[in-house]
């Protein structure tokens, strides 16, 4: 057993897995100063509950960032793509514009310019959305099949560290001292980790299979056949930048199976997320216990919870631990719903939040580990993005209602986290039918296919 277990272990000793940690960090960093401590500010400010929720809808990029992945998958940038390459060109000029739209932020006063801040916070989560298609892209290219575990571990960890940690507690505790302007202004030089980490790493080699490789010739030999030479190289790359990749995935059996299960697996989570941070202060919770809590004890437990997650998936299979990571995860919202009826008693704030931090990155993992596994590496970006966009459209459209929800429950918080339980459950179902009647869709299931290497220099039409 200890030997088992320390080969699991061996997966995170790899020079890459650096790398995907400050990635990751970049990556998660912007998600409190526009969700849980965006909604903490905005209350604080006297905005509605309906309006905090209806800010949800600022981050909608976030769900329809598949449609601009196939530019960032294929499109060469002038200039940057030549100096440093396709993913980490795309990367660098996210990186800039997200540190400029959350200085614009800082700037913004919810109490008198609720509009402006609404707009800052587009432009985050447009920067920001973009940003995780090139960072998603990356983790996959640089990985093989049987390290998406551990790499999708190692991405999270980061993800907690810039989000829940420094993103989160730390912007708590720099509003608590010297208000909401500085802490953004603050965390807008955090963003500084992913570009250095983006500027000292290599460039992804990307495979594409042969089978892809002969589709894409077809494309390029039907269009040339019929058109004249520059309007037919357009539309070949259009074509196998844009509808290839849909089409490939689309061809495979139960897809919409799977797109049904990911858009509603962490619907429950998420309207649990939205409303926590305005949760803890109408309980009467300061901003220092909801970040010793909230961000610092459930920070541990998951961290914990992740390092778990990867092992766990690598010793049980992907689908497994994913089912497994994601019953506990709906039962842990009731920890809140208690919490609602013991009221303000930090211990059981602690109760909830180390519980559901916990399952949290155990289901995390191995969701993340799923959607990598059904990437075909000829379209990284593109599928993965539309899988995770995909998640994310029910998770903010959807989740837009729940501060609605609570109004109409007359406050009664109690109920609320109940319900949140219940719909967390609706994921499993489908995922049980997509283990007995598609076991082998994941990658590490499948045989590999013979790939030939793309140099990262190769004109995307070849």
């Amino acid at each position: 057993m200890q030997a088992r277990f320390l080969s699991g272990l061996d997966a995170y000793l790899n020079r890459r897995m650096l790398t995907l940690l400050a990635l990751g960090f970049a990556s998660g960093l912007p998600a409190p100063m526009v969700f849980s401590n965006l909604s903490i500010w905005l209350r604080d400010n006297d905005v509605s509950r309906t309006d905090i929720g209806l800010f949800a809808l600022a981050a909608t990029p976030y769900a329809i960032n598949f449609l601009w992945a196939p530019l960032v998958d294929r499109l060469r940038l002038p200039v940057l793509g030549n100096l440093l390459g396709q993913r980490r060109s795309w990367a660098l000029l996210t990186q800039v514009l997200l540190m400029s739209a959350i200085l614009w932020m800082s700037f913004s006063n919810p109490a008198e310019q609720l509009f402006m801040m609404a707009m800052a916070t587009l432009l985050v989560t447009t920067a920001s959305a973009t940003q995780d298609i090139v960072i998603d892209a990356y983790r996959i290219d640089v990985l093989e099949p049987h390290q998406y575990g551990s790499g999708a571990a190692v991405s999270i960890w980061g993800w907690h560290i810039g989000g829940t940690l420094v993103g989160g507690a730390g912007g708590l505790y720099l509003a608590n001292f010297h208000g909401w302007e500085v802490a953004y202004q603050v965390l807008a030089l955090g963003v500084l980790v992913g570009m250095i980490a983006i500027l000292m790493s290599p460039e992804p080699v990307r495979r594409i299979s042969r089978e892809v490789s002969e589709l894409e010739r077809r494309a390029r030999a039907r269009f040339a056949g019929r058109y004249p030479p520059t309007r037919a190289a357009v539309l070949a790359w259009l074509h196998n930048a844009v509808v290839a990749p849909f089409a490939e995935f689309m061809r495979r059996d139960g897809w919409w199976l799977i797109l049904l299960f990911v858009f509603v697996f962490k619907l429950g989570d998420a309207m649990l997320g939205r409303m926590s941070g305005v949760f803890y202060r109408e309980l009467g919770f300061g901003l220092d216990d909801i970040a010793e809590v909230s961000k610092i004890y459930g920070f541990g437990a998951n961290m914990f919870g992740i390092f778990l997650g990867g092992i766990l998936a690598a010793r049980i299979g992907i689908l497994r631990a994913l089912f497994l990571a994601g019953l506990l995860t709906a039962l842990t919202n009731l920890t809140y719903a208690a919490l609602a009826v013991v009221g303000q008693e930090k211990w059981m704030l602690a109760v909830a939040v180390v519980s559901d931090n916990f399952t949290t990155g155990l289901v995390t993992v191995a969701f993340v580990a799923y959607l990598s596994s059904l990437c075909n590496v000829a379209y990284t970006a593109t599928h993965y993005a539309l899988l995770a966009s995909l998640g994310n459209l029910a998770r903010i459209w959807l989740s837009a209602g729940s501060g609605y929800m609570v109004d109409k429950l007359d406050g009664d918080w109690a109920v609320f986290f109940v319900l949140t339980a219940f719909i967390a459950l609706l994921g499993l179902p489908l995922l049980w039918m997509l283990m007995k009647r598609f076991p082998t869709h994941t990658s590490d299931a499948r045989p590999a296919e013979a790939e030939a290497p793309v140099s990262e220099h190769s004109s995307p039409h070849r």
